[in-house]
């Protein structure tokens, strides 16, 4: 499954990602806000990559994008099908050093456009850490409207955090596209 955009390709990830896959998932900005620690290491990334590579797309559960720009790795998109094939949750990671140029917009848009224009689902979800503000922006400039604010509801890295819920639904997409 390969997924083109104007400027991003999402594919799935192949056993040469993992070095840039293991440099921006160590990077301690991009980890901040995740379920990983870092640094990732190169042998955690190598199973990433094989594990991913073996997942359907089209089968319930977590399916991971690389989201590549000129040939060159710079993220990924991961795509968690629910059991009833009708919706989904979201989630994205772009190299600090390609963030603020619109890959991660595009990246995710297109993701989108697939799940609610070529595979009909009726529902995306996603959250982020409430801290996260350019992720929660993401979600809003793309269409998602938060749907909820959980106080400090997630233990992660030691301390308590606010987590933010967002959703869209395949309507409003279709509005928003026209």
């Amino acid at each position: 499954m390969r997924l083109m955009a104007e400027r991003v390709l999402l594919r799935p990830f192949a056993e040469g990602d993992a070095p840039v896959f293991a440099a921006y998932r160590s990077d301690p900005d991009v980890a901040r806000y995740q379920g990983w620690d870092a640094p990732f290491s190169l042998a955690q990334a190598e199973e990433f990559v094989r594990e991913v590579a073996a997942l359907d797309v089209d089968e319930p559960g977590w399916f991971q994008f690389a989201v590549e720009v000129g040939g060159e790795l710079v993220g990924d998109v991961g795509v968690n099908l629910h059991p009833n094939r009708m919706q989904a949750e979201i989630g994205y990671t772009l190299a600090p050093a390609h963030q603020g140029r619109g890959y991660a917009t595009e990246a995710v848009r297109r993701v989108l456009e697939h799940l609610f224009d070529e595979r009909g689902l009726y529902r995306v979800g996603a959250e982020c850490d409430a801290r996260n503000e350019r992720s929660a922006r993401l979600l809003t400039r793309l269409g998602f409207r938060q749907e909820g604010h959980r106080v400090r509801s997630t233990w992660i890295k030691g301390e308590w955090t606010d987590d933010l819920l967002f959703g869209l639904l395949a309507e409003e997409w279709r509005e928003r596209m026209i």
